[in-house]
């Protein structure tokens, strides 16, 4: 072992079940998405009754059973294995399509979106690409993963109303159904069985580790943080769609908006990101980003009645969204205990869906019952909460993750192997787990005594 070596590239193997596994990711988030621009025209046209508040609780619905759901079937791979439970979850998910493409009333596709989002198969996507890439390259492949909400989130936005145009709200669910189905051949055809399953400090959530995480006041500014970002992202698309149309603008025209928003905000944040990270300004431009989603709020208070007003805010809002939705993982990262990096970031999901849940429905509701500017008053007073909690936040340390394979030991060995990393120059906090066999060591991002860390981990000192 060798960390002075040139790194070895990513074998073939590693790169398929990467691709593999962000297409399925994709594909499943692509039908959680791609409702959002268009499905408050569909449901204002169904039988019966269908007010805000139904419409909130069917966009958002399968944000519950996704919080509730996630890290249960992630243990549950860890018993009876990765692709069993994707299997299943993207069943369950194809299912959930169909009855909300079958359906004749709101409650049917209520129904129906809490069946999509019981196919909660996020932890083991990440597992099973935990089980089938080396230490040295599962970073890569879990950001390569993550990378395609964003990809998906925009696509659907700019592809859903002509879509709707095309095959209509339940065109799309049944679209939705039978692109699950295809991810399960995606499962089976092209992503490589593992040789060996086992847990993933770094990927899974521990149960053991639960109360240490929940009792962390940092990790918890984050989480309502993320709570806060979707809960606004959600309640927003109850207004905006129907704002649009308002302003004379053709609902198959929306497109014509979102494409130049989302493209600017993009190239906005990259340049803010490079800063934060080469500077170690996260904390301030994380606070600056959380003021500026505040100050979207108001900008979208006062201008739902222009659409170059809308076009406007929507843009200030999604700058700061994208940066705060690529910094706060960054942060969880930084901020979590070494050993239970998979439990944070379980968690932190898990309150993002239920952010999601809670955006769409009392968005739904304050909408329906007292208008726009109660629902906007909603998110400012979630965001304001959050501007304090990221002001008083501790700057976190520039540090960065990473991760060696070591040989078979005893528990008493791991323990005094990790005090030695610990003492190594700029190793900031050192793990070793016998039982995973690896060593998580959190290091200065400016760097660190690497060839110390290897010696130590080879046996020479």
């Amino acid at each position: 072992m060798s960390d002075s070596s040139p790194p070895e590239k990513m074998s073939l193997i590693e790169m398929r079940a990467t691709a593999g596994l962000a297409v399925v990711y994709g594909l499943r988030m692509l039908g959680m998405f791609i409702i959002l621009p268009v499905f408050a025209f569909y449901a204002e046209n169904l039988p019966g009754e269908n007010n805000y508040t139904l419409i909130g609780i069917a966009l958002g619905a399968y944000g519950l059973t996704q919080a509730i759901l996630q890290i249960p079937f992630g243990w549950l791979s860890d018993r009876i294995g990765r692709k069993p439970v994707i299997y299943f979850g993207l069943i369950l998910f194809a299912v959930g399509s169909f009855i909300a493409a079958s359906a004749d009333n709101i409650y049917w596709i209520i129904l129906g979106r809490i069946v999509q989002g019981s196919g909660a198969i996020s932890a083991a996507i990440m597992a099973l690409a935990a089980d089938l890439t080396r230490e040295e390259h599962r970073t890569k492949a879990m950001a390569s993963i993550g990378m395609t909400i964003g990809t998906v989130f925009a696509l659907s936005l700019i592809i859903a109303p002509t879509l709707n145009r095309l095959i209509g709200v339940p065109g799309i669910f049944i679209m939705t159904g039978m692109l699950a189905l295809l991810a399960i051949l995606v499962v089976y055809k092209i992503i490589p069985n593992p040789q060996l399953c086992r847990f993933h400090s770094d990927t899974e959530a521990a149960p053991g580790r639960f109360v240490n995480v929940l009792q962390d006041s940092e990790l918890l500014r984050l989480n309502f943080g993320v709570f806060t970002l979707h809960a606004t992202l959600m309640a927003l698309w109850l207004i905006i769609p129907v704002s649009l149309r308002k302003t004379g603008l053709e609902i198959d025209d929306h497109w014509q908006i979102y494409l130049p928003v989302l493209f600017i905000s993009m190239l906005l944040i990259i340049p803010v990101i490079i800063y934060s990270e080469r500077k170690v300004k996260l904390k301030p431009v994380f606070s600056i980003a959380v003021f500026i989603l505040l100050v979207s709020q108001v900008l979208l208070t006062f201008t739902l009645d222009s659409i170059s007003g809308m076009v406007f805010a929507l843009l200030v809002f999604f700058t700061a969204f994208n940066l705060l939705e690529a910094s706060l993982p960054s942060l969880i990262s930084k901020i979590s205990p070494v050993g239970a990096k998979g439990t944070a970031i379980g968690i932190y999901s898990s309150i993002q869906f239920l952010g999601t849940f809670t955006g769409a429905t009392a968005g739904g509701y304050l909408y329906e019952y007292y208008g726009s500017s109660a629902l906007f008053a909603f998110c400012g007073a979630l965001l304001a909460l959050w501007l304090v909690l990221a002001i008083t936040m501790k700057a976190p340390a520039a540090v960065r993750t990473k991760m060696y394979q070591v040989k078979e030991m005893e528990v008493g060995k791991a323990n005094q192997l990790s005090q030695m990393l610990a003492s190594v120059n700029g190793v900031h906090e050192a793990l070793v787990l016998a039982n995973e066999r690896v060593a998580y060591l959190k290091v200065d991002i400016n760097g660190f005594d690497k060839t110390k860390v290897v010696q130590i981990l080879e046996g020479e000192v």
